[in-house]
């Protein structure tokens, strides 16, 4: 056992994060017609499950997930789409994280601030897995 009480196998599979948080953009969302008028804001927040040891060893792009083109992909997605339900957004931004190699798994949140009379936002949050992880 190690001192944080894991054995050497919890250690060996247990992924690290890699987190976007806050990522403000504008889509068209929703089912009315006055959502499907104009772009409104949604709040996405992004937990990329990946192993960061080999980019940290060689400390290389080239062995790490590279955020910084994950998120211009998912920025590309949602700023062109036209989806009725914050739940198809999610499942769609979580499939673009899982083609970028080293993503084994992703935890999506996404949220439409103001949707809802006397609330902050509404939103869901899903997690998704790459095909045989």
């Amino acid at each position: 056992m190690s001192p944080a009480g894991l054995t050497f196998e919890a250690e060996m599979t247990m992924p690290d994060e890699i987190h976007i948080r806050d990522l403000q953009l504008r889509a068209i969302i929703g089912l009315s017609e006055e959502e499907r008028r104009d772009r409104q804001e949604v709040l996405i927040n992004l937990i990329l499950y990946t192993d960061t040891r080999r980019a940290a060893s060689a400390d290389s792009i080239d062995q790490a997930v590279n955020y910084r083109t994950l998120t211009k992909r998912v920025i590309a997605l949602v700023e062109g789409s036209h989806f009725y339900l914050v739940e198809k957004l999610a499942s769609e931004i979580a499939s673009v994280c899982l083609q970028s190699p080293g993503v084994e798994r992703v935890r999506v949140s996404v949220e439409k601030p103001g949707a809802l009379r006397f609330a902050r936002s509404v939103g869901v949050i899903i997690e998704r897995a790459r095909e045989g992880v």
